[in-house]
């Protein structure tokens, strides 16, 4: 794999930096600075080629981390994957706006991590593996295995994440009712709700909070 020479980390937690930092140089990645703020990663990127932006979201100073990515999208093309602590539904859309290439929550998962950033390296790749269904420019899934692609990488999935994403690619475009999810994920079982619920949501997290919408009180819908 292609490492990233020059990292920059936007995080005001310092023992979350520092943790940060140590992984990604463990990988063979180079980090750059870590920054607290707004204004100081703005200076270091127009001073410094970077190859990739680790953004926490509730950082130092009146500017957020989103607020941050969406002013350095003007003029740049640097790749962003936001490490956040914050998961509700206003911060995600806000997020969405930015198509970073991941949101991972805190405490941050190695292996996510891990995977984002190979991806990020290989975003302006050329010949990378497509599945036969596509769902946008960087997700795709090769219904033949079962496979969801993220810019030529295979996401890892469990069985059941796998099962319900199978089932909704199925339907795509269409609602899949609750019933027909739970008897088709535990035929054999008594429904579960908190169960079914939060299978839903680290599907919906594989997929980067995009296509998969919840139609309140009937199903849900992949939308591609």
């Amino acid at each position: 794999m292609n490492q990233c020479e020059n990292i920059l980390i936007v995080e005001d937690e310092s023992i979350v930096a520092l943790e940060i930092a140590t992984y990604i140089k463990e990988l063979g990645h180079g980090v750059g600075s870590v920054v607290s703020n707004a204004k100081d990663c703005s200076s270091y990127i127009n001073e410094n080629s970077v190859d990739l932006i680790l953004m926490d979201i509730n950082i130092k100073g009146n500017i957020d981390g989103i607020s941050c990515a969406a002013e350095i999208q003007k003029t740049k093309n640097i790749p962003i994957i936001y490490i956040s602590a914050f998961s509700d539904d206003e911060t995600l859309e806000r997020a969405i706006e930015t198509n970073p290439i991941a949101y991972l929550s805190k405490p941050f998962n190695r292996k996510e991590l891990n995977f984002a950033m190979r991806v990020a390296k290989k975003q302006n790749l050329s010949n990378l593996r497509i599945g036969n269904i596509v769902f946008d420019k960087e997700f795709s899934y090769d219904s033949k295995n079962e496979e969801l692609i993220l810019v030529g990488e295979v996401v890892h999935m469990t069985k059941r994440e796998k099962e319900l994403l199978a089932l909704l690619v199925r339907s795509k475009n269409s609602i899949v009712s609750i019933y027909e999810l739970e008897n088709e994920l535990w035929p054999d079982k008594q429904s579960n709700e908190n169960t079914r619920r939060a299978l839903v949501s680290r599907l919906r997290s594989k997929l980067n909070y995009k296509f998969l919408e919840t139609i309140h009180s009937i199903g849900y819908r992949l939308k591609i």
